[in-house]
């Protein structure tokens, strides 16, 4: 009820203010005799409206989702039935792997093995892993060795050697919360869901960008999931913290290595294949964001060339609207996010400093500017309530979009020009400070 009451607030506020802003650019429009400036304002407000409607549909299907899961919370116990096999693909991780597995033994849940895959490390990383092996009746936690090969088949090398109905996949450099396989498990009692995202979480909050990053966390990434969760259609499950049905992997071939993303890959394979994806905002996965801006924009880099070729792998689904409208909407909605957001969002504010400097109405940067902040400061204030995250995150809403999201999108776009003409690019392993 309280959240209820108070998404309420947020969007009148919302709504009020921002109706306010575009009666003034309507009432400019009527002033612009040039018919170019006239066609490239008509652009921008269509694109206004797109992205605020995107916003608010989001967050209501969030909250839809939020008390959808306070209804059935009550009903669920812990389903124990399952054997939980946790394949954790590491490379060059001396840094964060005892962490990493430490979080791992201290899980609630009774039924699990741990399966670390160290891929050819020429570090420490599987000496550090290697004194953790044991066997008991209940728990079980083992180190395989293998010739390097990438992330993806070091994944389906622990799949091969695992004895789990389900498989949770957690990147070497995250720290899980104690209850978080116990969180996921209950999911797959339903037979036509295939995997459940978990929530990822900044755990090196100590500067500027770390604390943006951890702001679009909670905000771009957890939000947007709980609100695809709604209709059982998260579109990427984190490298992180994800958990999926062993069946559902090998029917669709398990992980593919074709691509930079392939968390996002095995997804829409599944959603291809007719299967629900899930999201648990409250299994919890801490990572450690990059504290460099070189250093974050070569995994932005790698995070959108991965999702275009991706997209570009599944593209005939984008045609299946009638016989699979769950995939063809699904990618739309991707193809929306990667190309023709960034590209519209540079664009706008390139044509809005135009206009501000043609027209001597130098305001309009601001009108503009204003209207993005006041929904980035609702959807963060909103996020920080459901998700109990720092409230200090919302003061940094200001620079969001001002600094964050203009880097991001022109990474994107740069990104995408990249991957369209072939140039090539290796993975570009982030290196750890430690502070998971």
């Amino acid at each position: 009820m309280v959240r209820t009451l108070f998404l309420i607030i947020i969007n009148l506020i919302i709504i009020s203010t921002l109706g306010y802003i575009l009666y003034l650019f309507f009432n400019f429009f009527d002033k612009i005799e040039n018919h170019f400036i006239k066609i490239g304002v008509i652009l921008v407000l269509i694109f206004t409206f797109i992205v605020i409607f995107r916003y608010l549909l989001l967050l209501y299907f969030s909250l839809l989702k939020l008390i959808l899961k306070e209804d059935i919370k009550n009903q669920r116990n812990i389903n124990s039935s399952f054997k939980v096999s946790i394949i954790v693909p590491a490379y060059n991780e001396e840094i964060v792997i005892d962490t990493s597995i430490k979080s791992l033994l201290n899980q609630t849940y009774p039924y699990i093995e741990i399966i670390i895959v160290d891929d050819g490390s020429t570090d420490l990383t599987y000496t550090k892993a290697k004194k953790y092996e044991f066997n008991s009746k209940l728990k079980s936690l083992k180190v395989l060795r293998k010739v390097n090969s990438g992330k993806a088949n070091a994944i389906n090398y622990g799949i091969k050697y695992s004895n789990g109905e389900l498989i949770m996949i957690v990147d070497a450099d995250s720290k899980l919360k104690e209850d978080a396989v116990e969180l996921m498990v209950n999911y797959f009692s339903n037979p036509d869901i295939a995997a459940v995202a978990g929530s990822v979480y900044v755990s090196n909050q100590n500067n500027l960008l770390t604390k943006l990053q951890a702001l679009e966390y909670i905000e771009g990434l957890n939000m947007v999931r709980n609100g695809q969760a709604f209709l059982k259609l998260v579109n990427i499950i984190p490298g992180p913290i994800g958990m999926f049905r062993k069946k559902a992997l090998y029917e669709v071939g398990l992980y593919d290595d074709d691509t930079f993303a392939e968390d996002c890959d095995v997804t829409l394979k599944l959603i291809a294949k007719g299967y629900k994806i899930d999201f648990e905002a409250n299994a919890i996965a801490y990572t450690e964001a990059p504290e460099s801006l070189l250093d974050l924009i070569k995994q932005r880099y790698r995070w959108t060339r991965g999702i275009l070729q991706a997209i570009k792998k599944h593209k005939n689904l984008l045609w299946h609207i009638k016989t699979n409208p769950a995939a063809s909407f699904t990618l739309w909605y991707m193809l929306f996010e990667a190309i023709f957001w960034p590209f519209m969002d540079i664009w706008t504010n390139m044509f809005i400093l135009y206009l501000s400097i043609t027209t001597g109405v130098s305001i309009l940067i601001f009108f503009w500017w204003s209207m993005f902040t006041i929904l980035d400061i609702a959807g963060a204030l909103y996020c920080v309530l459901v998700t109990n995250e720092r409230l200090s995150l919302v003061f940094y809403a200001i620079f969001y979009r001002l600094f964050f999201i203009t880097t991001i999108n022109i990474t994107k776009v740069l990104s995408t020009f990249e991957e369209w003409f072939g140039i090539k690019m290796s993975w570009g392993k982030l290196e750890r400070k430690g502070s998971l």
